[in-house]
């Protein structure tokens, strides 16, 4: 298998501002609307305070495993209300717990299922639609308006962006190993299948132009870089240049560094006297997590408890369009979850406070004493 790897100080090399008239948002320029509080510890110490089972042995408490079971809809809808980044006339933002699916079957929890709810607790518009999420295991930024023009508008840019390859959502994820290189873009094609009982994405080395044409391949990009690196695991900034299901974790396992609590793709990548290599694509299932001894220490976990450990993959920013009263373009910022954090402090990697400071007007998070 074979993907292409371009390294941003290296050679290549193989291995595997429109006006709206029913959105005052854009007239002021993103700034102008009602401010939400919010409270990055909320879901978190709400999982803990439900599901007391969430501690791990010798961590005082301080777990990074998710909920025994799921939270019901009134927890749910809790967590959702204190978890808003953004709030105004036009555009709202959620720090989305990871778990949470944003569409599903007839009858299952998600967070269009809890649309209806959580805007009338919060005076909300009762049209609103999801213009970009997080993936259901993930966490991180959920972008929403009922303005049919914002909806629009906002849509076109990521449009745009996209064509000309430029970044809009920026995620952050530890990875189980280290890349070979600190930078670059991992480019490949991708494809649906099914094995077994399992929908997967497989990568595709070298699609054909029918495989392309039918639209059974797309070919999909993803930039990284590591942010941070400590014995063997990694921090990694992840943008990726096009959308596809999965697209991030299937590329991360390019690069032989899967994510942490990856229970689909992670299995894709084995171990051989300590050297990592590719396993088939198409003929690996799924299955839970395995760690090295040494990583589940310093996690204070133990392998019968890797079911309930939660992806760290967060959608950490996204990128809005220029607006009438500023010319670059608005960075949404939603911060880690907990449980991030937490893994980040045991694992002795940090997040470089200039990676909160993108280019343009920075909207972050919104502390209830603002």
């Amino acid at each position: 298998m074979s993907v292409l790897v371009c390294p941003v100080r290296a050679a290549a090399w193989n291995v595997a501002a429109p006006t709206f008239r029913c959105c005052s948002w854009w007239h002021r320029g993103g700034g102008g609307g009602a401010r939400a509080p919010f409270s990055t510890r909320a879901w978190y110490q709400m999982l803990l305070k439900q599901r007391g089972s969430g501690k791990a042995a010798g961590d005082g408490g301080k777990s990074i495993l998710g909920p025994a079971s799921p939270l019901g809809r009134q927890e749910l809808l809790k967590v959702l209300e204190e978890s808003l980044v953004h709030r105004d006339d036009a555009l709202l933002a959620i720090n989305k717990p990871p778990g949470l699916p944003v569409t599903g079957k007839p009858g299952e929890l998600t967070l269009l299922s809890l649309l209806l709810d959580l805007s009338q607790k919060l005076g909300l518009p009762q049209d609103l639609q999801v213009i970009r999420a997080a993936g259901k295991e993930s966490s991180g930024l959920v972008l929403l308006s009922s303005c049919p023009n914002t909806i629009r508008h906002v849509h076109n840019f990521y449009i745009q962006s996209r064509r000309a390859r430029n970044p809009t959502a920026t995620y952050c994820a530890i990875t189980t190993r280290i890349p070979e290189t600190s930078e670059g873009e991992i480019s490949t094609g991708l494809k649906l299948i099914q094995v077994e009982d399992f929908d997967l994405v497989v990568p595709v080395a070298s699609p054909s132009h029918k495989s392309l044409q039918r639209k059974e391949v797309k070919k999909t990009l993803t930039r990284y870089k590591v942010l941070d690196s400590h014995e063997g695991c990694a921090l990694l900034q992840l943008q990726p240049l096009t959308v596809f299901p999965s697209q991030l974790l299937v590329h991360l396992t390019l690069i032989l560094s899967p994510a942490l609590g990856d229970h689909i793709y992670s299995s894709r990548v084995g171990t051989v006297l300590g050297e990592p290599f590719l396993l088939p694509a198409e003929s690996t299932l799924p299955r839970i997590q395995v760690l090295e001894d040494s990583l589940l220490k310093k996690l204070h976990l133990q392998q019968q408890h890797m079911h309930r450990l939660q992806l760290h993959l967060h959608l950490h920013q996204l990128r809005l369009p220029a607006t009438g009263a500023f010319s670059s373009s608005t960075v949404l910022t939603a911060p880690l979850p907990p449980f991030f954090l937490r893994t980040l402090s045991l694992l002795g990697l940090a997040l470089p406070q200039e990676e909160n400071k993108e280019p343009g007007k920075t909207l972050k998070a919104f502390s209830p004493t603002q």
